[in-house]
């Protein structure tokens, strides 16, 4: 792990159409190759933390940088580029195309600009399906897997093109606690081989240990409210 910082975050405030909810993060960085967790109760920001960071929504004020690049203050186009290419997300819905078998959602990125989808990103893309457990559901639609399942691929998806940066909001909320324990293995063991940062979010406080810190997104504002 390097002390060369990964995210830097600071001064930001965002706030929900309407008012309805604000979150305050004073500062927050994580250096190059850093394992992560963010934990809090629901309705908090963790989700919306993720979004930020990935460049989904742009805050109101202060500054968001991953890698150095200013991501907050870059326009829509570029925010996208960036994501596509050096930031792997597993969204909290998942969010798998029901019309792209387990295979294709996987090589998605790629099929959206990240790189050429050809037989490299294909041999890579069935190995993480077969080390995830369900190299077996490849050529399965969505709608054929199960939750558990669509998870996974979620998960291999995320991994597909070694992203610098790896956002994963909830990975394993509907997962046994074996399979559970197997998905975080692999994700962890596939940012380490890379030197991916990790900011992993959940509610499950045993996990907690299996990463280099963690902090409850409420002390981000200056304390727990």
């Amino acid at each position: 792990m390097s002390a060369e910082p990964c995210i830097e975050l600071r001064g930001v405030r965002f706030a929900r159409p309407g008012g309805a909810f604000l979150l305050r993060a004073d500062e927050l960085c994580v250096a190059r190759g850093e394992r992560v967790a963010c934990f809090g109760p629901s309705g908090t920001g963790k989700t919306t933390l993720v979004e930020l960071l990935a460049g989904i929504l742009v805050p109101d004020a202060g500054t968001i940088a991953v890698g150095g690049t200013p991501v907050s203050s870059l326009p829509d186009d570029a925010r996208r580029a960036w994501r596509r290419e050096r930031v792997g997300l597993v969204f909290q819905g998942l969010e798998l195309l029901e019309y792209l078998c387990a295979l294709d959602n996987v090589l998605l990125p790629y099929h959206l600009g990240a790189g050429p989808a050809g037989a490299e990103a294909r041999a890579r893309a069935q190995g993480l399906l077969e080390r995830a457990g369900v190299g077996h559901a490849a050529a399965r639609l969505p709608a054929r897997l199960s939750q558990g399942e669509r998870q996974r691929v979620a998960v291999c998806r995320a991994l597909a093109t070694e992203p610098e940066l790896l956002l994963c909001d909830e990975v394993t909320a509907n997962l046994d606690p074996a399979t559970a324990a197997a998905t975080l293995d692999l994700l962890l063991a596939e940012a380490k081989s890379t030197g991916a940062t990790v900011l992993f979010v959940t509610h499950d406080r045993a996990l907690l240990g299996r990463f280099d810190r963690a902090f409850d997104v409420r002390a981000l504002a200056g304390g727990l409210a």
